[in-house]
């Protein structure tokens, strides 16, 4: 969908000087209020700036002062996923210190 927006010419010269790209401007707010304001999801937001990942949008939200909704399911869900990762990496801490422990005898 199109929208167009009519601004006094003024107003649009003094908003054009401070963001040279307006209409961006201007996509970036309706996208920020809508986050925070609870209108649009994160993934509805990241699809009207035209990013590609959810890391693109949390970059941006941050830049912008805006909190991410995180919820508990959300880090429970991440600790399930990134748990396989750290006692694999704890297993080759214990062996790389059994190995020095080797050499040091």
């Amino acid at each position: 969908m199109e929208i167009l927006v009519q601004l006094p010419e003024d107003v649009a010269k003094h908003l054009a000087a401070r963001w040279q790209d307006l209409p961006r401007a201007a996509l970036e707010s309706l996208a920020l209020e809508g986050y925070r304001s609870g209108a649009l999801t994160q993934s509805q937001g990241r699809r009207v700036l035209g990013f590609q990942t959810r890391m693109e949008v949390d970059g941006f939200l941050k830049d912008h002062g805006v909190n991410l909704e995180y919820t508990v399911d959300d880090l429970d869900r991440e600790a399930a996923s990134s748990r396989p990762v750290w006692e694999r990496r704890q297993a080759e801490l214990a062996d790389e210190a059994k190995e020095e422990g080797r050499r040091a005898r």
